[in-house]
This record gives structure tokens, sequence and C-alpha cells, in this order.
């Protein structure tokens, strides 16, 4: 049972414990209950949700029970940000979002057999609390000078802005998680991003001085981009898990772009490639690092995990396809137009003329030179060459859902909704 701290070391998914020694010992005694957090503060979750699920997964595939907590009452809360302080949303907001990560969640584990994952919600618990006995029976096992040398709520405090009692006392009700988990389930580990690595420990502590027991934590390191920027983010936003918010075809963009030098580490983290698997990929990096074997490898996974096989098959196809290399007679509506949100786009009437379309989505910058593409050989509609300048886009252009594809060259690609 200790293997699952080997695996999660070589995936480099352990970036502190409590104890690891002791953790080990903790293991190899048997399977034990772990829990991880997610609090509904969006109406998904986003990949660095998605590292913390894989972990518990993992531990899962190896043998341990795993509680998956989303967070009603922690999410009507906030845990405190170094931006500054939320807006606390609507309750029936909370709860819908309650509702839709659930959702999210369950598919990544099994709910059945011996070690089957159960889903918890603790407004369950702490809905029920009154004042005077969360005060009594929880604060006083915590020390102001512990909680203000947290980092966020230090840096807060220097701010302008300052903190308020509302997201300061988030730590006290993270610990009461694990407190009432250890008593209800008997768990015994939580897991979570570096970044939440005080608010793991307010857990253990509690256990440790209202029960006498031992917890652990095990934190994960936060995911950065190679060039030190934020993991999952673009210039559109957050790369949700959510395909109405962040499409198929977009998510599988965003892990095909990962740079050489991170697209290891990403198929460690995001995918259950084996050692030996994860090796020849890097050596494909290495020797042909041109042909971003790695970066389809690890694309296709994580976009088949999360959004099923048919759906990493369909932006596989488009991605080829509207460049070219593939058929577009088989890409649906629903892929083209998560293609229309990645490259230009632009709505037409029908009728209009390749030349006004190739202005219109952009890929010229003038009806002159579009002409002059056209005349050169290298305007495409849907693939096909174009040597007409003059001709229109009608009903009989569009491929799926009124989508057609206009290139110039081999590289220069935008999508025109053709309406009547």
């Amino acid at each position: 049972m200790t293997g699952i701290l080997d695996e999660l070391a070589w995936r480099g998914l352990i970036s502190q414990t409590t104890d690891e020694e002791a953790l080990r010992g903790a293991l190899k005694a048997g399977p034990i209950t772990l829990y991880c957090g997610f609090d509904p503060t969006a109406p998904s979750l986003h990949l660095g949700n998605l590292m913390q699920i894989l972990v518990v997964r993992r531990f899962q595939d190896l043998g341990h029970k795993p509680l998956l907590l989303v967070g009603g009452a922690t999410g009507l809360i906030g845990d405190p940000r170094m931006s500054g302080e939320r807006t606390l949303n609507p309750v029936d907001v909370v709860e819908e979002w309650v509702g839709r990560i659930r959702a999210q969640i369950e598919p990544y584990l099994k709910f059945d057999g011996p070690n089957a994952a159960q889903m918890v919600n603790n407004y369950d618990w702490i809905s029920g609390l009154n004042a005077i006995s969360f005060l009594r029976d929880v604060g006083k096992h915590f020390r102001m000078g512990t909680m203000l040398a947290k980092e966020t709520v230090a840096r807060r405090l220097a701010s302008d802005e300052g903190i308020s009692y509302t997201e300061f006392s988030y730590q006290v009700l993270q610990g009461l998680d694990f407190l009432e988990l250890y008593r209800r389930y008997g768990c015994t580990l939580e897991t979570g991003g570096s970044d939440q690595w005080g608010n793991l420990l307010a857990g253990t502590e509690l256990i440790r001085k209202a029960e006498g027991a031992t917890a652990h934590a095990l934190a994960t390191p936060l995911v950065t981009k190679a060039d030190g920027t934020k993991f999952g983010k673009t210039e559109g936003g957050s790369i949700w898990l959510d395909a109405e918010m962040t499409s198929p075809y977009a998510f599988y963009q965003f892990w095909v772009n990962s740079d050489d030098a991170e697209v290891i580490q990403y198929l460690k983290y995001f995918t259950f490639r084996t050692r030996e698997e994860v090796e020849a990929l890097c050596l494909a990096v290495a020797e042909e690092p041109f042909k971003r074997e790695a970066q389809r490898t690890l694309a296709y996974d994580v976009t088949a995990l999360v959004h099923g096989a048919a759906a990493a098959d369909a932006v596989v196809a488009a991605s080829q396809a509207i460049f070219g290399r593939g058929e577009l007679a088989g890409l649906d509506a629903a892929t083209l137009a998560g293609v229309a949100q990645e490259v230009p786009s632009a709505e037409i009437t029908s009728g209009t003329s390749i030349v006004d379309a190739m202005v219109a989505v952009g890929l010229v910058e003038s009806r002159s030179a579009g002409r002059r593409a056209v005349a050169e050989g290298g305007a495409y509609l849907n693939n096909e060459n174009v040597s007409d300048e003059d001709l229109a886009l009608g009903a009989d252009a569009a491929i799926a859902g009124g989508w057609a594809v206009v290139r110039r060259g081999k590289k220069t690609v935008g999508l025109v909704r053709i309406s009547s």
C-alpha cells in the first residue's frame, strides 16, 4: 500500500507532507480513507481541480477509499485570495454550482466496490452550528498567531483592502471539515494544492487537539508554464472542465500547444501513462521534437479523459481537416463552433464572394489582397482551391451548422458562418 507515495513522487506530485514516514506507516497498515475538497466558487471546475481529482483517483486505484467534499458551506464564504475580497455569491447560485461540480467529479472515480468513493457536502454539518458551540468547541483550538502568519492572510492584512472576518475564518471551517470526516468516516489524510497548505495543517492540528489523534496532509505543487506564467490560463480566461465554458477543441489546443520543456511533466500529472510510456515520449521530445508526439499524446489523453474519446477524436479530426489534412464532411456543428472560438471567424450573408469572406474573417487586409491571393492560387474554400474571385458562398458551401472554412495558403485559416 506504500506504492502510492512512490508513484506520486515519480510523477512529481508531492510538494509537502506533514510526516512522510508516519504516512508510509499508516499506508503500510492497510487502506486508508482520504479526502479532497472543492468549493463551488464557479459553475465549473478547472485544470487545477482536475489535478487534485486525479491524485485522489490514483489513491483509489491502489485500494484506498476517497471522500470528495463539495463545499456547500465554505463555498458561501470563499477561501481568501491574494488579489482581494471575494464577492459572496447568492445561496441558490452556490447550491446550483454544488450540483454541477458533483456531476463533474463523479465520472473520474468508482462509487461501488470495497473502496467506493463517496461524495460529501460540508453544508450538512456546518449549517447546523450555532455561534457559541462553534467558538467553544472549535475556535478555542486555533491560535491567532498561526492564523495571522498564513501567507494569504498576512499579505491581505498588509494591503489597503485588508481582510474580512468572514474570509479570515475560512481556515477554521476547513479544519472543521477534516475533524468531521475523521469522526464520521475515519478519514486520516487530506490532499490539496500547496497553496492550501495552511488550511490542510489547520485540520491535522484540530484533530490532534480535539481527538488526540494523528492525521496527515499531502500537498501537490502549484503548476506553472515553462515561462513562469499561471497554468491553465489563456487570453480568454481559465481552462474549464465544462464543455460549454471551454470547448473540447479549445481544451485540446491548450494541451497540444504545450512547450517541450513542460509536456513531460504534464504527462505525469494529468495522464495515466506508465513510466515506460512517458520515458519513450521524453526520448521523442529530445530526438524528434518537430513531430510533437508527446504534445499530441497529452492533448488526446486529457481531452478523452475529460470529454470522452468521441469528442477527442472529433477535435483531432477537426484540427487536421481545417488545414487540409483530412475530410471536413465528417465534422459536426458543435465541433466547428468550438473551432470558430479559437480561429478568426465572421458572420456573412449568403452570396458573399470568396474575396469578401476572406476580408471579413481577416485572412487578407483588403479586397485587392484577396483578389491577388485567388489569382496566385492561395485561396481555399472548404479545402478546395478557388480560382474565381467572384465565387459566391451560399448554403451549398456550408458544411455543418452553416459553417464554411476559408484558408489562405497552408496555415492561415478562418471560419465563416453563412446566414440566409
